[in-house]
């Protein structure tokens, strides 16, 4: 679990530039054991391989959820050309946002749904020999409702704070470079 944790970061970081935006896109991942826990007590089921299982394979769902609301509002952000060849400037981080969450939520509430539908036989275990391999369905079903419902407004949020942050250390650096130039520091 932590080996994929660490290489989901790895690859988000290298896919954003960044190291400061994967944390926002992270922060969906603890999201989805408090799903997972409450599932597995509701149900009366225990943690075991298959709800651990279930529990990884979560974390690349809910990272692609995390994925779609974050790039789509990195996109819109940037300064882009218009098919006519005119600049068409980017949105305000709120507006970039906000769009984000509204074009996105439809693909995110499908995949989830898709998710859940997919995991009730197993979770219920209406097969024959099913009840072994049930809390992998349970964990799945509790964690990428919590996950799903939750992402949509922690991500945007911690994604604000993390651009407030990475803007602050901008800020900082361009100060102490301008210090260094002229011996003032410029504001």
């Amino acid at each position: 679990l932590a080996l994929a944790i660490i290489f989901i970061y790895m690859i988000l970081a290298s896919q954003f530039k960044s190291f400061l935006q994967p944390l926002a896109l992270m922060t969906s991942l603890p999201l989805t054991l408090i799903g997972v826990v409450l599932a597995l007590m509701l149900f009366r089921s225990t943690l075991s391989m298959f709800s651990i299982i279930g529990v990884v394979m979560l974390m690349g769902l809910v990272t692609k959820n995390a994925i779609l609301l974050v790039d789509f509002a990195i996109r819109s952000r940037e300064d882009r050309v218009g098919a006519d060849g005119q600049p068409i400037a980017g949105l305000p981080r709120h507006e970039a946002l906000l769009l984000a969450a509204r074009v996105r939520l439809r693909p995110i509430l499908m995949t989830t749904l898709a998710m859940i539908f997919g995991m009730v036989p197993l979770a219920f275990a209406l097969t024959e020999g099913s009840e072994q391999r049930a809390p992998m369905g349970q964990a799945v079903i509790g964690g990428v409702i919590t996950s799903s419902l939750l992402t949509l407004v922690v991500v945007p949020v911690v994604y604000c704070y993390l651009d407030d942050l990475a803007n602050w250390f901008k800020r900082q650096w361009s100060g102490h470079a301008a210090a260094s130039d002229n011996g003032q520091v410029r504001p």
